[in-house]
């Protein structure tokens, strides 16, 4: 099956990125050997709803996730549509097709304990860069900002006397965050280290690499992933784990959904909602454990 016309449309018309059409090369070159080995088609008037059915058990049989087939069969409805709109097939098979259903994937998040312990006993070094590589777990831990609105962070968005910090979140939407005193002390320290450090240093940047420059989301990345090996064994040791954490504690203990909803910058209070599973399972155990008939006793006749 030829398949060049459809990825310039992709391409210049309708401006994929490379990484999309790499994927969705892949995506439609696994598709069309299935169909040639399976059915001996090789032009897409062909193909049949229960083709592409057919294809789905396959690679669900062969291990691939609900989340990764789902994007295979957004290639393909993309494809077909393509290829009606060129009037090279009369029906578009997909339309008979029913994508599987995802499962919620959870936030991953430290637990509180392994966040104390990160604070309490991990050494993060003397001078400049041990100052600063603590200030950057503490933000993104005691605001559950974005490692590019960390990154973006200026020193006048801090509002030391109302201890609250500005940020620009996506789509330059600015919203406020409380800190609280112990983060506005250790900002304020930092600020002095800074001065001695880079002294006369113009930008108006709060946080700067070893070399006096903005810090970069990278490096954040780096330092992040760095210092949270210390103290967990999760797989996912990234700056949004953090905000992850901040959430999840947040809701741990009771914070409104609404809040979280302000202080994370959602648009939509769904994107919060994933936050209260662990309130949920908090709440069970809870229940197990203090309800009378919560765990009745086994009847032995």
């Amino acid at each position: 099956m030829k398949h060049e016309r459809f990825f310039q449309y992709l391409e210049y018309e309708k401006r994929f990125s490379q990484h999309t059409l790499t994927a969705y090369r892949n995506d439609l070159g696994q598709f069309s050997d299935f169909m040639g080995k399976m059915y001996d088609l090789s032009e897409p008037s062909g193909i049949l709803h229960t083709h592409i059915r057919s294809w789905m058990v396959d690679l669900l049989e062969k291990g691939n996730s609900t989340r990764s087939i789902n994007r295979k069969l957004s290639c393909l409805k993309t494809w077909f549509k393509f290829l009606r709109k060129q009037g090279e097939i009369n029906a578009n098979p997909m339309l008979k097709v029913v994508a599987p259903k995802i499962g919620k994937r959870l936030p991953v998040f430290v637990n509180a304990k392994n966040m104390s312990l990160l604070f309490e006993e991990v050494d993060f070094g003397e001078g400049f860069p041990g100052i600063r590589n603590r200030l950057i777990l503490e933000i993104l831990y005691c605001t559950g900002m974005r490692r590019s609105e960390l990154a973006g962070l200026k020193t006048s968005d801090i509002d030391f006397s109302k201890y609250q910090v500005k940020v620009m979140g996506k789509g330059s939407k600015e919203r406020l965050i409380p800190i609280a005193p112990h983060l506005v002390k250790l900002i304020e320290q930092y600020l002095v280290d800074k001065n001695v450090e880079f002294p006369g240093e113009s930008t108006s940047h709060l946080l700067l690499n070893d070399k006096g420059q903005p810090i970069s989301t990278g490096y954040i990345y780096h330092i992040v992933k760095r210092y949270l090996s210390f103290v967990t064994t999760l797989e996912q040791r990234s700056p949004h784990v953090l905000r992850h954490t901040f959430a999840t504690h947040l809701s741990n203990n009771g914070a409104d959904l609404n809040a979280i909803k302000e202080l994370l910058g959602h648009s939509s209070l769904a994107a919060t909602q994933v936050y209260t599973h662990n309130s949920i399972a908090k709440l069970k155990k809870v229940y197990d454990q203090a309800h009378p008939k919560a765990t009745l006793p086994t009847s032995s006749h």
